[in-house]
Order: structure tokens, then sequence, then C-alpha cells
């Protein structure tokens, strides 16, 4: 490994549990993780930066990203919708994370859907491969992704949190916001 990867780790508390947030030094979010392992955090990340030695430095509500997202849990979903956000990962994992943030809150889609979004109707299979390895659950919203019959299907966070996201996000809220 000739390069390292410094991210910027704050763990926060959620309804769901203790969510590791890590970011580049840039402000770009690279990885939410429910665990307390942080080796396993190490062992995702270096899989989508192959080569690349990750280092996770500890700090407090790096460049706000934290701050964003427990206003999501509080009721805010609108909070995590422009973070920056950075991945490693293949060209078409990339794409189809790219396509996660452009599923609307509170609604979700199917693989085949989101194979057909990217123009990739025929990779059912691979989209869901992507989806299962999306390192920024939650803000990359992998689990707005169901079944073809609405059946909830895996997420690496378990089903229960799976659950637990859709409610949050179905649920009527007051926006303030013109």
């Amino acid at each position: 490994m000739d390069s390292i990867l410094i991210l910027l780790a704050d763990r926060i508390p959620t309804p769901l549990g203790d969510m590791l947030v890590a970011a580049d030094r840039a402000g770009r979010l690279r990885a939410t993780f429910w665990t307390e392992d942080d080796r396993e955090l190490r062992r995702v990340l270096e899989r989508q930066y192959a080569g690349v030695r990750i280092e996770l430095e500890p700090a407090v509500d790096p460049h706000g990203l934290s701050t964003a997202i427990r206003a999501y849990f509080a009721g805010d979903l609108r909070a995590i919708d422009a973070l920056p956000v950075e991945t490693g990962g293949t060209p078409f994992q990339r794409e189809v994370w790219r396509a996660l943030r452009e599923i609307r809150c509170g609604t979700t889609i199917s693989y085949g859907e989101l194979a057909r979004r990217i123009g990739r109707p025929e990779a059912v299979r691979a989209v869901g491969l992507a989806n299962g390895a999306n390192p920024i659950g939650v803000v990359v919203p992998c689990h707005r992704v169901i079944g073809a019959n609405g059946s909830l299907t895996g997420y690496g966070g378990g089903i229960e949190r799976k659950r637990w996201l859709l409610d949050h996000e179905s649920q009527p809220r007051l926006d303030f916001r013109l």
C-alpha cells in the first residue's frame, strides 16, 4: 500500500444505535457505519479503496456532518440531502450510489426500477450487489430500495433498522421552509 487515506471519525448516538461518521479532510462524507468495531469499517473501506491504507483519526463533528445526520434523526429529513459525499468502488457502483441519492425521501423503489433508472435494466442482480456495498448508509439511501413484491430485503444495518428508517421518513411532518 503506497497511499494513506486519513478519515476524521466521529461516533454519534442515533435512535438505532451508535453510528460512526467518517469524513475526509476536504469535508466529504466517506462512510457511515453501524458498528462499534472500527476494524470492520476499515475492512469495508479498504475494499472500496483498494491499495489504500485507511487511518481513522478521532474528531468531533467533522465539517458539521455529524450535526446534519443528528438533525435527520431528529426529524429534519432534508438535513442530509446536500451533504457532499465521496466514495471509492467501481464506476458501476458509483453510478448506482449516485442514483440512490435521487430517490425521494419517503418513497421506495425496487432493485429492477433502480436498474432501469441507470439505463441497465438487465443488471438487477449487479445493482443489488452495489446497493449492498454502499459505504454511506442513510445519506446514500440504500434503505429505500425494496424487493419487487414490496418486501423489505437485505440491509447491512439489519432489516429492523431499514424498517425504522422507512417509517421515520414516511411520517407526516410540518415543514416551515418555503
